[in-house]
């Protein structure tokens, strides 16, 4: 019986043509090849699974070709050709950082620096995963990297560029490989499945392509899983059930009970996936993911965006045209919201249930508002239509020797009755009473509710002493937030200056200052207010510290105990006591 073979390793490109998503860098080293303008370093960086170490064992293979071909790639006959294909080339060395990381395996690889090629120009050593090598390896092999051997070649591979050394990048040619699309990854499914005789709908390779977020040897590696439990004929439903993907369909028919203000249903159909054994939280960033993808096919120049075949791509076409963007703007903010309250919500259930509930309620709630606004300016301009209009341009015509007022004519008998505007009622002026003067003039006076408002009187009540310590203790209250700038307030007592009606405030340090400072404002006018006098101040100044002098030597420090104690003096004498 043959030995079964994984799809990753089986169709693992042989040639730069046969590399999947990364035209422009194999186009680049098969330059670099051709004109023979080859770097001494390579670094190959990227997500996994894009081909890193595949490139590097191409180009390996293609630099020692004893019979390029016209196009400058590996005839595949000749004898390193050969002994790269059966893997037992002596010019291609292969490290695994990850197991070998210290600085002796290091000094291993460049003692085989030393040695030459035996068939072929170059020999080639790559680094898996350098970037798991120790400090001390990076630096043993900084030198040898700088100023290798004519004829031998580095290529580091890596999936954490951030984690390698500034000194080993700048000695390198630094290649950036980029995920494959979903485009990308279809069709390379598809040229595996066609060789392997299975039959699989592109659906199901678009939910293979999505699972393996950019990476061919995952999509590979769920590719033959498929195979094993569905056989040769690989379908969308069977997909979704082993690789256990909620199906589109859901967000989908949820996105249009949404629309439809279905709450009982959205409701339904979420604890059906519940039921099936889905995350909530995975439904949540599932949701959020759908109506992104809705959005971006509302526009035919964002719909590049979205990355699916293109069965399903016509299907948000056809569901963007439902959806209004403010309505998905704000669909998208609910979805968020509820993403980043799922973690630290204790009823996680109610937390997606209510997100459901106001996803539903957006169109709901968006109409009567509508029409309130709509019938809150229709009565508006009615009434100030009348008022608005313009006055005419042309000249008044000359006055008559009695025109008849404009109320007569509106009020005549046999006018038609006429609807009038209904002009809301301004309010009544009031009238400036005159008393006479001295010379039988009158003079204007202005009432009593015209005339301006009196400033009010500040307050000045006296206080004690304690009332006032009272009142400062209690300014503590005022920040909650910041024990530090409360404890000023329990641990400083201002004094009262009665002179100048205000309270000097002696701090120890500059940021006690500048705090109270800060707030000083707040303070005065809580003391103000307490205390019930607008005369308040209050003054912050630092003390100066003068540090205390301590003893030092056994002389002093026994004059210092006399001061304190006086009776020492004479105890010594009684004793005949000496210092040591």
């Amino acid at each position: 019986m043959e030995n079964y073979i994984v799809s990753a390793r089986k169709y693992r490109p042989l040639s730069f043509d046969l590399v999947v998503g990364q035209t422009a860098l194999t186009q680049t080293l098969r330059n670099a090849i051709r004109q023979n303008h080859l770097a001494h370093a390579y670094l190959f960086c990227g997500p996994r699974g894009v081909g890193k170490t595949t490139c590097a064992r191409i180009f390996a293979k293609t630099i020692n070709c004893l019979q390029p071909t016209a196009e400058h790639d590996a005839c595949n006959e000749c004898e390193s050709c050969r002994a790269f294909n059966e893997q037992r080339s002596f010019n291609i060395h292969e490290l695994d950082a990850a197991s070998n990381n210290s600085v002796e395996d290091i000094r291993s690889l460049i003692e085989q620096v030393r040695i030459p090629p035996q068939i072929g120009k170059y020999s080639v050593y790559i680094i898996d995963e350098v970037h798991m090598l120790s400090t001390g390896a990076f630096n043993a092999l900084l030198k040898t990297l700088e100023e290798p051997p004519a004829y031998a070649i580095f290529i580091l591979a890596t999936t954490e560029k951030h984690k390698v050394p500034a000194t080993i990048l700048s000695r390198c040619q630094v290649y950036d490989f980029s995920r494959i699309t979903v485009a990308d990854t279809i069709a390379h499914l598809q040229f595996v499945a066609r060789q392997e005789g299975v039959e699989a709908s592109e659906e199901a390779l678009n939910v293979v392509a999505q699972k393996a977020d950019g990476g061919m040897r995952d999509a590979l590696s769920i590719f033959d899983q498929l195979v094993s439990f569905c056989g040769k004929q690989i379908t969308y439903e069977r997909t979704l059930e082993v690789l256990n993907v909620l199906d589109s369909d859901y967000y989908f028919r949820l996105v249009e009970l949404a629309l439809a203000g279905d709450v009982q249903q959205s409701l339904l159909l979420f604890n059906e996936v519940l039921n099936k054994g889905f995350d909530a939280q995975h439904f949540v960033t599932g949701l959020a993911q759908h109506l992104r993808d809705v959005l971006v096919a509302k526009d035919p120049q964002t719909v590049v965006l979205l990355e699916t075949s293109d069965a399903i791509r016509r299907h948000y076409q056809e569901q963007a045209t439902h959806c209004t963007a403010p309505w998905l703007f704000q669909a998208l903010d609910l979805a968020n919201t509820c993403d980043i309250q799922y973690r630290t919500a204790k009823n996680k259930r109610l937390t997606v249930e209510l997100m459901l509930i106001k996803l539903t309620q957006l169109l709901a709630s968006a109409k009567p508002a509508s029409h309130t606004t709509a019938a809150s300016q229709k009565p508006a301009a009615k009434q100030t239509a009348p008022v608005a209009q313009p006055k005419p341009t042309t000249p008044p015509p000359a006055p008559s020797p009695a025109p008849s007022p404009v109320p007569q004519q509106t009020a005549h008998p046999a006018a038609a009755p006429q609807p009038a505007p209904s002009i809301p009622e301004l309010p009544k002026i009031p009238t400036i009473p005159t008393i006479p003067s001295v010379n039988g003039a009158t003079a204007p006076t202005m009432p009593a509710s015209a005339a301006a408002p009196a400033a009010p009187e500040k307050q000045n009540n006296p206080f004690s002493i304690d009332q006032f310590v009272s009142a400062w203790a209690g300014l503590k209250d005022l920040f909650p937030e910041d024990p530090r700038l409360a404890s000023v307030f329990e641990i400083y007592t201002p004094e009262w200056q009665e002179a100048k009606q205000q309270c000097l405030l002696t701090l120890t340090n500059p940021w006690q200052e500048k705090e109270v400072r800060r707030h000083l404002r707040l303070i005065e006018q809580n003391l103000q207010r307490k205390l019930q006098n607008d005369y308040i101040k209050v003054v912050v100044e630092v003390a100066e510290y003068t540090p205390e002098l301590s003893a030092v030597t056994a002389e002093d420090k026994l004059k210092r105990m006399q001061e304190k104690n006086p009776n020492l003096t004479q105890l010594r004498t009684r004793l005949n006591m000496v210092l040591d």
